[in-house]
């Protein structure tokens, strides 16, 4: 199925950590063991079986708690082959009521990775044939490597399980919202980064000029200051003119006159 672009990208993070049978079948009355195949790197995670169709709602039947321990919990066990990354669950005493979807689980930080498995339970009457296949009345359905096996292997993430294969229709409007999604947490982010960038530029211009106009104009008003009241260089500064005192006049000075 197509896919768009983003939507593909996400997924692969989590694509192709577990495997499993797409479906198993199983006698009424008898035993069913579903293996699950991971990647090395979730081998200390815990590991769960969840039944549910909606993968939000589902009910976690049983969980491992980090360790190769076997733990049972009612008609269901499971247990976590560490070394070979794989685990196992059993449902013992099937009944016709636990056909259902169910999901083989790691848990880890964040999403949970997953794997679909339908449980198929066939009526008692059927119980022959399948006690032909598996003495005990079960049988284990489980492969080494299900990439090789006839059912198609199904990996999940969040945003596979939330947004299912869709047709045609669906599919044109998963990509509008992938549309509005980028939209909304990519684009506009980056064209408002780049216009307060642009408007910071402008400003960064726009003081320098100013503040280097103001000091122009100051000088050019403090040089025709000086120019108006200053004495020129090359005029000395004038010494003050000593007061001559009044001698008064003698009688022959005056005589003579």
């Amino acid at each position: 199925m197509w896919r768009p672009p983003a939507l593909l990208f996400l997924s692969l993070s989590g694509c192709f950590s577990i495997y499993g049978p797409e479906s198993v079948r199983g006698p009424e009355q008898g035993s069913v063991a579903v293996k699950c195949h991971y990647d090395q790197k979730w081998e200390t995670h815990n590991k769960w079986w969840c039944r549910g169709e909606n993968w939000d709602l589902c009910n976690i039947l049983i969980r491992t708690r980090g360790s190769e321990q076997e733990e049972k919990s009612d008609r269901v066990s499971i247990r976590d082959n560490q070394r070979e990354h794989w685990f196992t669950v059993t449902m013992e005493g099937l009944r016709r009521d636990d056909t259902d979807i169910y999901w083989c689980g790691i848990q880890k930080f964040g999403t949970d990775l997953g794997v679909r498995v339908k449980v198929i339970i066939d009526p008692a009457d059927a119980q022959q044939g399948w006690q032909g296949l598996a003495g005990d009345g079960g049988v284990d359905l489980s492969f080494s490597d299900p990439r090789l096996s006839q059912g198609k292997p199904h990996c999940r993430t969040f945003l596979y399980e939330h947004y299912p294969p869709l047709q045609l229709a669906n599919q044109k409007a998963l990509v509008a919202l992938t549309h509005y999604i980028l939209l909304v947490f990519v684009k506009v982010p980056i064209l408002l980064i780049l216009v307060g960038a642009i408007l910071w530029l402008k400003g960064f211009q726009r003081v320098p000029e100013e503040t280097w106009r103001q000091p122009v104009y100051m000088n050019l008003s403090s040089d025709l200051l000086t120019k108006d009241t200053a004495f020129p260089p090359w005029t000395p500064f004038p010494k003050e003119i000593p007061d001559v005192e009044e001698t008064p006049l003698s009688p022959q000075d005056t005589a003579t006159e």
